[in-house]
């Protein structure tokens, strides 16, 4: 089986909703397995920690979780158009595997969620593909041709999935947005799991 770990940092649930539909995707893929894992939040406290098990959700992600991988798809929500400090500060522990080239050749892909249209998704996006490239993985997007990418009016971009949730995530649907994943969404997420459950099991047959 070629494993794909989806790692995803979630405040709001979101994202967390997202990696789901994405798993699914990659199930979709036959002799493939999604694993699912997230990342504790980081805490300006010095004396905080959390727990080696989260009370609800899926378990903390270790660093064997990447070398053990066939592919990864990384997902956070947008913080001021960029990656969350949580998934930054896990990469920022991976010294180890860069240097040992365990993620090199792997397929990799990035998923998002904004509160807004404009709330920087494609630069969240771009920004999460920065430590997969330094770590020698293979990026995978969505292309236009049979996806709801060139019609979209919710989530949805070439560099990687997205969900548009309003601020108060109450699931108003309303102007192709809300807490509500959109049909567009869902079917743009699993497009990008089966993607890259099919690169890795091409890659684990030797067919690429």
């Amino acid at each position: 089986m070629s494993k794909i770990l989806i790692l995803y940092y979630s405040r709001s649930g979101s994202v967390a909703e997202m990696s789901k539909v994405i798993a699914a995707g990659v199930e979709s893929v036959n002799g493939c397995e999604s694993v699912l894992r997230t990342v504790p939040p980081v805490s300006a406290v010095c004396e905080a920690v959390q727990p080696d098990i989260p009370a609800q959700g899926d378990i903390y992600a270790t660093q064997s979780d990447l070398e053990n991988c066939d592919g990864l798809i990384l997902g956070s929500p947008t913080r001021f158009g960029t990656i969350a400090a949580p998934l930054k500060y896990y990469f920022d522990q991976c010294v180890p595997q860069w240097l040992n080239g365990a993620l090199k050749d792997k397929p990799a892909a990035v998923f998002t969620s904004t509160s807004s249209q404009h709330g920087g998704q494609e630069s969240t996006l771009l920004s999460m593909m920065l430590p997969l490239l330094h770590h020698g993985m293979l990026i995978i997007g969505i292309p236009y041709p049979g996806t709801p990418i060139g019609k979209t009016v919710s989530g949805g971009t070439p560099y990687g999935a997205s969900h548009i949730a309003n601020s108060n995530n109450s699931g108003n649907t309303s102007n192709g947005g809300g807490g509500a994943l959109t049909a567009e969404e869902i079917t743009s997420a699993k497009i990008l799991g089966s993607r890259v459950a099919n690169c890795a099991r091409r890659l684990n047959s030797g067919c690429l």
